[in-house]
């Protein structure tokens, strides 16, 4: 337990300090953890005695729903993300948090001191075990409401849940609780600032790719503005995808792609490949790293894992009774163009040029070749040292090209 709190500036000159410093955090653009750090830090300089600070935030991601922070004053910040779920967590349900969106209640405070019953939150118990003192919440609605309206928890408006945990002796101060409510909605202003700009950069990553989305994001927004780069491009693509479409249900067909794809975007992305589309049942990924053989081990690697894994995915989908299907691999590197192309109002981040054409021509060669994996020569050209067995398969005639091309595959050995 902590007497921090017993040196209290100006409740008025404190809150302007606060809440200056927020202001210009929102205008810098300052990301959620920065914000809260500095945030608690500042009110630990005002002689506030704050042990724990913790902030739910709703969020706009595919993936989870909203995400949480925790300061602790001897460890720093620690974030979760908080994935949708049809059924609440039970300790959500017994949060002093739940009870405020419940009863439609602004703020929430218990003292925590020995002489009292136990609470009727678990929370509260752990944190008065930790030798916590006093514990105040208060939630902020972040967009317009009807405030004649109940609040559903179920279905709660954009907005912030904040509590604040003291373990001063005498725990927080009126004049305490005074600078944190003056300073509240320029807390919430700039979170819902940072987050903002969060869920820009987290949805162009998702729908263009980690590459393409930071670009945009930075600024390559003009119509024309495209770079000439030397890239190793990758397609992915599953066989017999029609026939599948005609005798496989609409949701399981779906489901299976998720499935497939999920694991073809993790292995590329974990070898440091980037998603430029989808296209259809199949996937066009770039390896651009620091040089065109680093660009071409690393896609090496992620073909070589995208064989095996695929493989082992089968057999478990196969287990479940679910519908199978293989997969074909072609690489190719080349010169394309990468940036924004469309109309005024619609456009796309993507790559253009005759090395995109080859690369989806190179997997549609795999019944001639009779095999699932298939690289042009540039890319043998550029392997230099490998751990990989690349051999030549013959020579054929692509598509739209003049001259015979040289087709290799990674050797894997008998099965």
């Amino acid at each position: 337990m902590t007497d921090v709190g017993q040196r209290h500036a100006p409740v008025g000159a404190s809150a302007e300090v606060l809440k200056s410093w927020l202001l210009q955090r929102g205008l810098e653009g300052a990301t959620q953890e920065d914000v809260l750090h500095g945030y608690c830090s500042q009110l630990v300089d005002l002689g506030i005695p704050l042990y724990r600070l913790h902030v739910a935030q709703s969020a706009f991601h595919p993936q989870y729903g909203g995400i949480g922070f925790d300061w602790l004053r001897e460890e720093g910040m620690s974030s979760e993300e908080y994935s949708y779920s049809e059924t609440p967590r039970a300790e959500w349900l017994r949060s002093p948090l739940y009870h405020l969106l419940k009863n439609d209640l602004s703020e929430f405070r218990e003292r925590l001191v020995d002489s009292n019953e136990a609470s009727q939150f678990p929370i509260l118990n752990d944190l008065r075990e930790q030798g916590a003192t006093d514990y105040f919440a208060a939630g902020v609605v972040l967009e317009a409401r009807e405030q004649s309206q109940p609040l559903d928890p179920a279905n709660a408006p954009e907005g912030v849940l904040l509590s604040w945990t003291s373990d001063g002796v005498d725990g927080f101060h009126d004049s305490d609780l005074a600078v944190i409510r003056a300073a509240q909605p320029y807390l919430a202003l700039a979170l819902k600032a940072a987050a903002n700009r969060r869920v820009a950069a987290d949805l162009l990553q998702v729908y263009l790719g980690r590459d393409a989305g930071r670009r945009v994001l930075s600024g390559e927004i003009q119509r024309g503005s495209l770079q000439q780069i030397d890239a190793v491009l990758c397609y992915f693509d599953l066989k017999d995808f029609t026939s599948l479409t005609e005798r496989t249900p609409g949701p399981e067909l779906i489901a299976m792609l998720n499935d497939y794809f999920g694991l073809a975007v993790g292995v590329i992305q974990g070898h440091g490949g980037n998603i430029l589309k989808f296209m259809g049942d199949g996937i066009l990924a770039m390896f651009n790293l620091q040089s065109l053989q680093a660009s071409v081990t690393a896609g090496l690697d992620a073909m070589s894992e995208l064989r095996d894994k695929m493989g082992e995915k089968n057999a478990d989908r196969s287990a479940r009774g679910e519908t199978t299907t293989g997969v074909t691999l072609a690489m190719h590197a080349g010169e394309i163009l990468y940036g924004n192309i469309g109309a005024e109002n619609r456009l796309d981040f993507t790559v253009i040029g005759p090395a995109v054409n080859l690369t989806v021509r190179l997997s549609g060669m795999h019944r001639s070749v009779g095999q699932s994996v298939i690289l042009s020569e540039p890319i043998v050209h550029a392997a230099g040292e490998t751990g990989h067995d690349l051999v030549s398969v013959g020579r054929y005639m692509l598509r739209g090209v003049s001259e015979p091309q040289e087709l290799y595959t990674i050797y894997a050995g008998p099965s």
